[in-house]
């Protein structure tokens, strides 16, 4: 295989398609820039993203945005207390041949897709959130004793809504682990208001066209990984996962007093940052892309003690003070 960072006409062709992409979901979504940024990263960087905002903010906007601009299978699931893991991975139905035998089909379940958006998933139980761990994490399914792989490439995005919210059901650790970035929404500012009122109140926009197939975002997914990044860089995103865990000797005081369990290896992974740099147009990975990611993809991983959680500190001010500590 052709190393793809050694020919710029091939390079100059992704980052089209990414500026395609980018453009065809702000036409949609509009008001939060950065949000969509984050999500399109998450895609490039071949991992899944954990959308949360309060209900009417546009989280299903977003997702159905990207899903119709990309050239692949798209399903939604909405979950809801009474839904089952079986609703999720599949179930085996009996049917009867010409002949009256009797045998168990495999119906396949809505996670077999190219993307898939688990809206609302923390309205279900944990029991059926967690049928989504193995294929976050394995990229396969197993059901009734049999192993099924999902086909490449495969993206979940979650939507949820705070868990303060009645009738929410906080994401296991392990459940929130398989999220490479989680993506806050807030509130618009007036201009970015006043622009989706009046785009909601008008005429209704024409259909999204597909702008990258299933063969450039393989491609793509192949030169984020490409991006090279520092040895200096890597030892400062280990001190920065290091520092998150209270028992570290690189911890921050707050971090020592308010946090249970820090990130895991997954916070460093350097994915995010490498998809950043390559849509910033730069071939390395630089310390603006890793401080540019590092709440996203930190924020869900630290585990809250019970002075935490009652001191009112924000996952995000808790980050702050690892970057600035670690150096």
């Amino acid at each position: 295989m052709i190393d793809e960072l050694e020919n710029p006409e091939e390079i100059e062709r992704l980052r089209e398609a990414v500026r395609g992409l980018r453009a065809a979901i702000a036409e949609r979504f509009l008001g939060q820039d950065e949000v969509s940024e984050l999500l399109l990263l998450s895609l490039l960087a071949g991992g899944h993203a954990l959308l949360e905002g309060a209900p009417g903010l546009g989280k299903t906007t977003l997702v159905s945005c990207l899903a119709q601009a990309l050239d692949l299978d798209f399903r939604r699931i909405q979950f809801t207390p009474d839904l089952m893991p079986a609703d999720i991975l599949g179930s085996r139905v009996l049917e009867f041949d010409e002949g009256g035998a009797r045998g168990f089909r495999f119906e396949a379940g809505p996670v077999f897709t190219n993307v898939l958006l688990a809206d609302e998933i923390n309205r279900a139980t944990p029991r059926t959130q967690s049928a989504l761990l193995e294929a976050m994490q394995e990229r396969q399914v197993t059901v009734f004793g049999e192993t099924r792989a999902l086909e490449e490439p495969f993206l979940v995005v979650a939507t949820e809504n705070p868990i303060e919210m009645e009738g929410t059901y906080p994401l296991p650790e392990a459940q929130l682990d398989r999220f490479l970035l989680k993506i806050e929404l807030s509130l618009p500012d007036r201009a970015g208001l006043a622009a989706i009122l009046d785009a909601t109140t008008g005429a209704a926009p024409p259909p999204i066209k597909s702008v990258l197939d299933r063969e450039t975002l393989v491609r793509l997914r192949a030169l984020v990984r490409e991006v090279p990044a520092s040895s200096d860089l890597v030892q400062r995103v280990a001190g920065i996962v290091h520092a998150t865990h209270p028992d570290s000797d690189l911890a921050p005081e707050r971090v020592r007093a308010l946090v249970r369990y820090g990130a895991s290896p997954r916070g460093g992974q350097l994915l995010a940052a490498k998809a950043r740099a390559l849509t910033k147009g730069r071939l390395f990975v630089n310390e603006d892309d890793v401080l540019a990611v590092a709440a996203p993809a930190l924020r869900h991983r630290l585990i809250l003690g019970y002075e935490g959680e009652a001191s009112g500190v924000t996952p995000d001010e808790l980050v702050a003070d690892v970057l600035a500590a670690v150096r």
